[in-house]
C-alpha cells in the first residue's frame, strides 16, 4: 500500500516537475548573475523550495544585505505556506505523526498544495513523499542546468533567459488581478511603493524594500477591499 501511494504521488508530481524544471532554469541563471556558483545556486533551491523567496534572497545576497533582512524578507514572503499547511492538515490521514508532518512541510509549495488539496479523501505521508520528491528534483535540476548555462552562455542570451523567472511571476499575478480588484490594487500599490523607494529612498536596501512593499500594500488593500462572508463561502465551495 505504501509503494502504491508513493508511486501515485510521483506520478502526480510529474507535471509539477516539468513546470519547475523550466522555471528554476531562470532562477539558476539569475543566481549565477548575482555572483553565486552553480553548487551554491543548487543548494539554495534544495534547502529553500520557494521561487519568490529564492529570488528575493539572491537579491539580498547580491546587495550585501544583513541576516536580519534575509530573515524578515523570507518570513514575509513565505508566510502563506503556514496557512496552506494549516488548510492541508485537514486532509491528512491518521498515520501523519509529527516527524512525518515536519518532513512534508519542507515541500508545501503553491503547486503541491493545490494538487494535494484537490485529492479525494485523505492523503497519506507516502503520497506526499512521492510528489515532493519528484517536484523537488525538477526544481533543483532546473536550477543546476540554468546556473551551468548562465556561466557558459553569452551575456545577451543569459540575460534573455533570466527573464523566465519574472515571466512566471507575471503568469501568477495576472489571472487573479484580472478577476479581483483587490489583487490588482495590491500589485499596483506594491509596484508604486517600490518605485518610490528605488528613486527617492535609495538608502533602503533591497531586502527591507521587499518587506515594506509587501506589508504596506497588504494592509492597505485589506482595509480597502475586505472579503465579506458571502465571498468566503463562494471560495470554499
Amino acid at each position: 500500500m505504501k509503494a502504491q501511494h508513493f508511486l501515485k504521488g510521483m506520478t502526480h508530481g510529474i507535471p509539477i516537475f516539468l513546470g519547475y524544471l523550466s522555471v528554476s532554469f531562470g532562477f539558476g541563471i539569475l543566481a549565477v548573475k548575482s555572483g553565486l556558483s552553480v553548487m551554491e545556486a543548487a543548494a539554495v533551491s534544495l534547502f529553500n523550495l520557494t521561487s519568490a523567496g529564492q529570488a528575493a534572497g539572491v537579491g539580498i545576497i547580491a546587495a550585501g544585505g544583513s541576516l536580519v533582512e534575509m530573515i524578515l524578507a523570507q518570513l514575509t514572503i513565505n508566510l502563506r505556506y503556514s496557512l496552506m499547511s494549516l488548510s492541508l492538515s485537514q486532509k491528512l490521514d491518521k498515520s501523519f505523526n509529527t516527524p512525518r508532518r515536519l518532513i512534508c512541510s519542507y515541500g508545501i509549495t503553491d503547486e503541491i498544495f493545490a494538487l494535494a488539496s484537490t485529492q479525494p479523501g485523505l492523503i497519506t505521508p507516502w503520497y506526499m513523499y512521492g510528489m515532493i520528491l519528484v517536484s523537488g528534483i525538477g526544481w533543483v535540476l532546473g536550477t543546476i542546468l540554468g546556473a551551468a548555462a548562465g556561466s557558459l552562455l553569452p551575456a545577451d542570451i543569459s540575460d534573455a533567459l533570466g527573464l523566465m523567472l519574472y515571466g512566471m511571476f507575471l503568469a501568477i499575478i495576472l489571472p487573479p488581478a484580472r478577476k479581483e480588484k483587490g489583487v490588482l490594487a495590491a500589485v499596483l500599490t506594491a509596484a508604486g511603493i517600490s518605485c518610490i523607494i528605488y528613486f527617492l529612498l535609495p538608502f533602503i536596501s533591497a531586502g527591507f524594500s521587499v518587506i515594506i512593499c509587501a506589508v504596506i500594500s497588504a494592509v492597505i488593500c485589506a482595509l480597502l477591499f475586505p472579503r465579506d462572508d458571502e465571498e468566503e463561502a463562494e471560495v470554499q465551495q
